[in-house]
């Protein structure tokens, strides 16, 4: 049993809560972390983009010893049809020279090395701890957990949560509601190993350049989805992601859909005889800036997913997880110097210090409803139209005849109104302002 009592007590040891543990630890503070995992990344097989100029904050020397797949010099965007796509490519030249500042992880092995970087500064970490309930003192202020691994209270001034989406913790406590499946969506993602040279000969790539291709289209089977596809060190990631409840209401299986991903003719070329490694499944909020629950109270705070603290605009998961756990750890640790008690008031200073990325959020929070409530338009109709008028303007060995012209023009009429595409031209500017 755990006798002794901790400054704070960090619940995960994903990205948002190493980063709380990391920050405190190198203060000074007396820190227990808990993972339910085997070890810090072991659920996660998930490829992603980290943000250098976010993590040097947190360890400057990272490049040194971290477990970077690839540095990312290019992003490119698809728009497909069933059999072809239209690509727009963007290279990162002017960022990507001597000290990098973006670069491709793989979370299983980050993860476990970001852990290892929060028990050098200090700080215990248990794995394979279940915290099954957050302590409360008669005035409902949190002084510990209860755990899986003893019986009794684990002590603690303020107890971070950053127990991810799927937390229970802070829904059975009544700090944040449960999502509905038009609020959540959920991502299938592969790992397929090819050698190196292979990866890099089919994406056009030198030595650790790395490359992450997003697409939309028919591939979402008139849903609102995302694949995506990540050129790593060794391996390829592929994946595709739908709102839970446009999976309901069409039936389809994810899997299912990212097989169709995987088949379409501009993807086969890139993992064709591959080893398929790992399948994993992951919630992702997407609720944006409206539904961000309450992020503080007596005795703790709420980071990362778990505070849904999530751009749906941008692929900066990580990056907000990070930040908000740092934040977080300042905070705390502010309130802590000044002799402060762990009060609800007192960590309103977290909030007031995450002020920046609010107003980030707070940008782009009428996308989720218009991408939600028009996939049809912006998933399915636009990118087929696009694809159809550059095969139109691309055609060779002589003109169609008339009757194909007549023919091929006609979906823009039935699909695409003058009246919809200046309502859409309307709303997507509105929305990414």
């Amino acid at each position: 049993m755990i006798e002794e009592r901790f400054d704070a007590i960090v619940v995960g040891a994903g990205m948002a809560g190493n980063a709380a543990a990391l920050t405190m630890a190198k203060r000074g503070m007396k820190v227990l972390q808990l993972e339910r995992g085997e070890y810090s990344g072991s659920k996660n097989v998930q490829a992603a983009m980290l943000d250098a100029d976010i993590l040097e904050q947190l360890t400057p020397d990272f490049r040194e010893d971290a477990p970077l797949e690839r540095r990312l010099v290019e992003q490119r965007f698809w728009l497909m049809d069933s059999r072809s796509h239209i690509g727009l490519r963007y290279r990162f030249n002017h960022c990507n020279d001597e000290r990098p500042n973006r670069y491709i992880v793989i979370r299983a092995l980050f993860d476990k090395w970001f852990s290892g970087k929060v028990r050098e500064a200090g700080a215990t970490v248990l794995y394979q701890t279940t915290v099954t309930e957050l302590a409360q003192n008669r005035h409902g202020r949190v002084i510990g957990v209860r755990t899986d691994r003893q019986d009794g209270i684990i002590h603690a001034d303020v107890v971070v949560l950053a127990e991810g989406f799927n937390g229970f913790l802070g829904t059975r406590a009544g700090w944040r509601e449960r999502p509905r499946p038009d609020q959540v969506a959920l991502q299938v993602k592969e790992m397929h190993l090819l050698p190196r040279e292979t990866i890099e000969a089919r994406f056009n790539l030198n030595r650790d350049e790395g490359v992450v291709i997003e697409a939309a289209g028919s591939i979402s089977r008139d849903m609102t989805g995302i694949g995506f596809i990540y050129a790593n060190r060794e391996c390829i990631s592929v994946g595709i992601g739908c709102l839970v409840s446009d999976l309901q209401r069409t039936g389809e299986t994810p899997y299912g859909l990212l097989n169709r991903f995987k088949r379409h003719p501009s993807v086969v070329s890139l993992i064709n005889g591959s080893e398929l490694k790992e399948y994993s499944a992951h919630l992702i909020p997407k609720r944006g800036y409206s539904t961000i629950p309450q992020l503080y109270g007596k005795g703790w705070v709420v980071v990362g997913d778990a505070a849904e603290l999530n751009n749906t605009s941008h692929r900066g998961h990580l990056n907000v997880a990070m930040i908000s756990g740092r934040i977080a750890a300042e905070a705390i640790f502010r309130v802590k110097s000044r002799g402060g008690r762990s009060t609800s008031n007192s960590f309103s200073l977290y909030k007031k210090m995450l002020h920046e990325l609010y107003e980030d959020l707070k940008k782009y929070k009428y996308m989720p409803a218009l991408m939600h409530t028009q996939p049809d338009n912006f998933l399915l109709t636009h990118p087929q139209l696009v694809s159809k008028a550059i095969l139109n303007f691309a055609r060779t060995g002589g003109r169609p005849k008339a009757g194909e012209q007549k023919s091929d023009s006609k979906p823009f009429g039935d699909v695409w109104s003058w009246t919809g595409l200046f309502g859409d031209g309307f709303r997507l500017p509105r929305a990414w302002r």
